[in-house]
């Protein structure tokens, strides 16, 4: 294994998940992994729905072509956007994929499975979150991630490829 942060290397996109409930202090500690991530001008923009009512999460299923793994999972964390307080509003999809990927390393280091499912920048599919939640055009339904435990692990192959990369010119 690569010295660093064992959960970059091991973690993977779950689609399937146990019968299995996940736990609130999981999903708190997640939520502050999710708001220690960097953000322009520390501005914060993330904002979050918890969703473990099974037909909410079988709303969340419909919302794209690629979210049926909400349906499946025991809990989901819905990631906004506040556009009100955001002092570089356009930064905020960023900062927000800079939330999630902390959302699935911290779920992967409690040993939990979850799966970043795409909202933003689609509009088709933001709509969709908006009427589930009754949300108003201030805020950016960003992603869907489905959270629990995992059926089975996937290995997940080294991704480096050094033809990619390149040191003080192209």
């Amino acid at each position: 294994m690569e010295k660093g942060l064992n959960e970059i290397f091991t973690r993977f996109s779950c689609r399937n998940f146990e019968d299995k409930p996940v736990e609130k202090a999981d999903i708190e500690v997640i939520l502050k992994a999710a708001m220690q991530a960097p953000s322009a001008g520390n501005q914060q923009p993330w904002e979050f729905i918890v969703v473990d009512n099974p037909e909410i999460l079988d709303k969340l299923s419909k919302a794209s072509p690629y979210a049926t793994p909400a349906k499946k999972a025991k809990c989901a964390i819905v990631v906004l956007g506040n556009n009100k307080i955001c002092k570089y509003p356009e930064n905020i999809d960023m900062d927000l994929s800079a939330c999630t990927q902390n959302i699935l390393l911290q779920a992967k280091n409690l040993g939990l499975g979850s799966v970043w499912l795409g909202i933003a920048p689609l509009e088709d599919r933001m709509k969709n979150i908006r009427e589930i939640f009754n949300l108003g055009e201030e805020i950016r339904p960003f992603a869907i991630v489905p959270i629990g435990y995992p059926k089975r692990e996937n290995k997940q192959p080294l991704r480096y490829d050094e033809k990619r990369v390149h040191f003080n010119s192209y």
